[in-house]
């Protein structure tokens, strides 16, 4: 792969992280000590409700950082190497993780829904949670193709 291309999905990295980065500094407080200004019966929600989001968002800091580690074993021509394996399967589990915070956080997420009379907010979280099932699934099944394309690799160099 070109030098350039690795080049700009680091910068793309970049730009997808930043904007979560802001987020987790400015908005989530703010929007933790407003639902429970708003709603005083859901203020035994606001440090769960963070606690949550910031372990999103750590594990999202994660397998954001192990792509770029992936993307430095690309520039090195190293990709297909048991390292690129290892950060494989720390992005797939930072995507479980992420599925599974979320499922957890579904119940809580329903009853501020209900409450609110907002569907779209407990849709918005099964899209969450798919998504990130998704990309842990993509994840994994990438895991064990470059887990098989090395095994092929070493039997070929086995056998010159």
């Amino acid at each position: 792969m070109k030098r350039g291309t690795t080049i700009f999905l680091r910068i793309a990295v970049f730009m997808i992280g930043l904007p979560i980065l802001v987020i987790c500094i400015f908005w989530l407080p703010w929007t933790g000590n407003r639902l429970a200004e708003m709603k005083p019966e859901f203020a035994y929600l606001e440090y769960p409700f963070l606690i949550g989001l910031y372990a999103t968002a750590l594990s999202y800091f994660i397998a954001l950082y192990q792509t770029l580690i992936l993307l430095g074993f690309i520039d090195q021509n190293n990709a297909f190497s048991n390292l690129s394996v290892e950060a494989l399967k720390k992005i797939k589990f930072c995507a479980f993780a992420i599925s599974l915070l979320y499922a957890v956080g579904m119940p809580f997420l329903i009853e501020i829904a209900q409450e609110d009379d907002a569907p779209g907010l407990a849709a918005l979280g099964l899209v969450i949670v798919f998504a990130a099932f998704a990309i842990a699934l993509f994840a994994a099944v990438l895991q064990k193709l470059l887990q098989e394309a090395i095994a092929i690799k070493s039997e070929n160099e086995l056998t010159i």
